[in-house]
């Protein structure tokens, strides 16, 4: 007691520029977010049936660029890996400022789900490149999974099953987002395109990053912030050019329930709390 009674008395005698001296910035900063959409779409395809998913992360971050955290979903389908029905991913990595308005960002995901089969976890190295200029930010990214038994193909001998993969495949993505806030409005829209190069057909598990080899994804939407709260709402149509055809050699992996497209058009709806 007797310490907070002088602490106030020392800050009613002190100026605004000895204020100002005796709260030094940390050097580490933790930042998190938790969020409830009604689809969890990676790269276009849907990781949970097209159902519901609850998310979160947490990240922590030294001045110095140094930067590690990690992110939670939980999945259905096609995404499960036969584990489960979670995945949580590992980051770590270095963002370093180039000028004044851009930054390079380098580092790794360790995609993991906990207890799924044998062979699911996967590592991918990333490189993303983001600017901001008024109010529009843009970011440039590319992720190279190197070969690896999580993304490698079923085995084709007829002793072989989706969980003694025969091979180790790699992946590539390269993908570009934009966004921008509209002037005296709580209202940002943003875009996504992104191109997927990696494992045609199943997994070794029933999943793949590329599950037709070649695809491009999207989305365009807007977030809404809600004023005096650390809640914003989100929309955006998500779709990619994944063909029916191709689709028809992977199903019923590659499908919901009811054995419909987890890969097409649609609306996903989000509410994201940030801290």
């Amino acid at each position: 007691m007797k310490y907070k009674i002088a602490c106030a008395a020392l800050t009613l005698m002190s100026s605004v520029p000895a204020l100002a001296q005796e709260a030094p910035t940390s050097p580490v900063t933790v930042t998190g977010s938790v969020a409830l959409v009604s689809d969890y779409r990676f790269r276009g395809v849907s990781q949970t049936d097209k159902g519901m998913a609850v998310q979160g992360g947490i990240t922590i971050a030294h001045e110095s660029g140094l930067y590690v955290g990690t992110w939670a979903s939980n999945l259905s389908g096609w995404g499960t890996f036969g584990g489960s029905n979670m995945e949580l991913d590992l980051v770590g990595g270095y963002a370093m400022p180039l000028g004044e308005n851009a930054t390079l960002d380098v580092g790794l995901t360790w995609y993991m789900y906990p207890s799924g089969a044998d062979t699911t976890d996967f590592a991918e190295p990333y490189v993303k490149l983001s600017s901001q200029i008024g109010p529009v930010k843009g970011l440039l990214g590319v992720a190279y999974a190197p070969k690896q038994k999580a993304l490698g193909k079923v085995c084709s001998d007829a002793a072989c099953t989706i969980f003694t993969p025969g091979d180790k495949e790699d992946n590539f993505y390269v993908w570009g987002d934009i966004s921008g806030s509209v002037p005296n409005t709580p209202v940002t829209l943003k875009a996504h395109l992104g191109y997927s190069n990696g494992n045609s057909g199943l997994g070794p598990n029933g999943t793949s990053l590329a599950p037709t080899g070649k695809y491009l994804d999207w989305l365009v939407g807007a977030d809404v912030a809600v004023p005096g709260t650390p809640l914003t709402v989100g929309v955006a149509y998500v779709d990619t050019d994944i063909a029916r055809v191709e689709e028809n050699y992977i199903r019923p992996n590659f499908s919901d329930a009811d054995g419909s497209s987890i890969a097409r058009g649609k609306f996903v709806v989000s509410l994201t709390a940030a801290f």
